[in-house]
């Protein structure tokens, strides 16, 4: 970032939120809380979160027919959208760790691919403190299976990859995806980033045959880069990143805010509605 930029974000009020596990829905609802939080009171947030119960979350245009529902229900895991495009993901309750940055829109780069390098510094700076190896990638890389996030093509604007100078016979694998969208007038970039490895369940959640060791040949985790590591280590070194980033300050939602993100996902993010259809349900239609 440059000196210019980081006294921008300095000077403006910010606040980063260690976050309790929460399911899908609500975790979804609240980036769009945040987004009027920033717009009505100048408050801009960047927070780490996990998923509880593990969750897959679908991409904003993605065909619902894609999911193995039933693997899904056997298994436990939750089902959301995205308000982001691209492919599902699953966010398993220990293997993921979660990051989501809220900013009015006229205070970032309006260049797409200039806001991701902006976003995702405190992303590489985190990997950086955890020893691992960690870029945006240097080409694409063409998709393997479309409906899954990790296994699509990768992309050197916002894709992350580990090791970052891996040679031709050690090819680098995706380990952090990360996408941006706006709500009114404020962009919010979410993200995830590979601790652990579960390709069972990642594959199983997909209605595909695909192996699991497609996915362990394409994707590496925090854990595979650096050896053991605890999670908890891992979630606090991507907090503070964030919140050194920004100079943010260490606080929590408002009441207010956790109970009109409680309603959204009920009426939004937890509807069959809007995760089979992309349908959103106003109140009175409850």
């Amino acid at each position: 970032m440059t000196d210019a930029a980081s006294d921008s974000l300095a000077d403006r009020d910010w606040r980063l939120i260690r976050d309790d596990p929460r399911d899908g829905a609500t975790q979804m609802a609240l980036e769009e809380v945040a987004a009027e939080t920033a717009l009505e009171d100048g408050v801009r947030t960047v927070r780490t979160f996990s998923w509880e119960p593990s969750t897959l979350s679908l991409g904003y245009r993605q065909d619902a027919e894609t999911v193995d529902w039933d693997f899904c229900e056997r298994e436990g895991i939750g089902v959301t959208r995205r308000q982001t495009g691209g492919g599902g993901i699953y966010h398993d309750r220990c293997a993921d760790i979660s990051y989501t940055i809220v900013a009015p829109a006229d205070e970032v780069p309006g260049d797409l691919m200039d806001c991701y390098d902006l976003f995702c510094e405190p992303i590489l700076e985190a990997f950086d403190r955890l020893g691992v190896d960690a870029d945006f990638a240097a080409s694409e890389q063409d998709a393997i299976y479309q409906p899954s996030c990790y296994l699509r093509d990768i992309h050197p604007a916002h894709d992350i990859v580990a090791p970052a100078g891996a040679s031709d016979a050690a090819h680098p694998k995706k380990i952090s995806g990360n996408a941006q969208y706006r709500q009114r007038d404020v962009v919010i970039q979410h993200g995830s980033l590979s601790f652990d490895l579960e390709p069972t369940r990642h594959v199983g959640t997909f209605a595909t045959e695909i192996e699991d060791a497609t996915f362990t040949d394409r994707v590496t985790s925090i854990r595979e880069q650096v050896g053991e590591l605890d999670r908890e280590t891992a979630v606090e070194t991507l907090g503070d990143a964030l919140g050194d980033w920004c100079d943010a300050d260490a606080e929590a939602w408002r009441a207010e805010e956790l109970e009109a993100a409680r309603d959204l996902a009920d009426r939004k993010y937890g509807s069959d509605a809007w995760i089979r259809n992309r349908e959103t349900l106003e109140a009175s239609e409850q």
